[in-house]
């Protein structure tokens, strides 16, 4: 009974060395903070730390705001490398000698031509190609505001069909000025965006190379 919950508890710490990692690490939602009261009040309609301007455009501007961004993820790269190298040499030699007084032999070795030829050709082509598109929306939380006024945001969104969920999480910091009309902005102005789409279930763990073929493959070395 201990070896086979000692095989158990290998089998799970190997799998958990194996398993992928998310990309995502910050907060991905935040509560909104209660509004900072001053020791005055000037008793009217007006109040400058709740207040929201009439003549502005509602955008996210505080902890646990809303704002919408909108994915438009167009990646490609390419590389092309092409390479080549030529080199012939030759070698002749020829000699003849007469010396009757020598041995047969010693005249052979006077006696001698020589061809010698070489050719050394190299070639090299390689060439790559990647072009990634993420299309979509997702509505994310201002986690922090920062002091020059930048907006650290965070998102979640989890979708279920027939027990496939698929997850979509994405973070990242944004300018309010970006902001556009809607309280939307596109991910192509957010920076140090995190974007990361994962599917479980039935179809993801068919996509999915086994953990022990992982492992294998990681400490093979052939």
């Amino acid at each position: 009974m201990k070896k086979i919950a000692g095989i158990s508890l290998l089998l799970l710490s190997l799998s958990a060395c194996v398993a992928p990692q998310s990309i995502v690490t910050q907060p991905t939602s935040a509560r909104s903070q209660a509004a900072v009261t001053t020791g005055s009040n000037n008793g009217a309609i007006f109040q400058a730390g709740t207040a929201k301007m009439l003549f502005e455009e509602p955008v996210a501007r505080r902890i646990g705001d809303i704002v919408v961004v909108t994915i438009e993820e167009n990646l490609t790269a390419a590389n092309k490398a092409n390479s080549s190298t030529n080199r012939n040499g030759s070698l002749s030699l020829e000699g003849s000698a007469d010396l009757p007084y020598m041995p047969s032999i010693l005249s052979r070795l006077f006696d001698a031509q020589a061809d010698l030829s070489s050719t050394n050709t190299f070639a090299g082509k390689g060439e790559t190609n990647s072009t990634n598109t993420f299309r979509g929306s997702i509505a994310v939380t201002v986690t922090d505001v920062f002091a020059n006024g930048n907006l650290a945001i965070g998102g979640e969104k989890q979708v279920v069909v027939n027990g496939y969920n698929n997850v979509v999480r994405f973070t990242g910091v944004i300018n309010p000025n970006d902001i556009k009309a809607g309280n939307t902005i596109s991910s192509t102005r957010v920076a140090d965006a995190r974007i990361e789409q994962v599917g479980q279930g039935a179809i993801g763990d068919a996509n999915t190379m086994g953990w022990m073929q992982r492992f294998f493959l990681s400490v093979w070395p052939f």
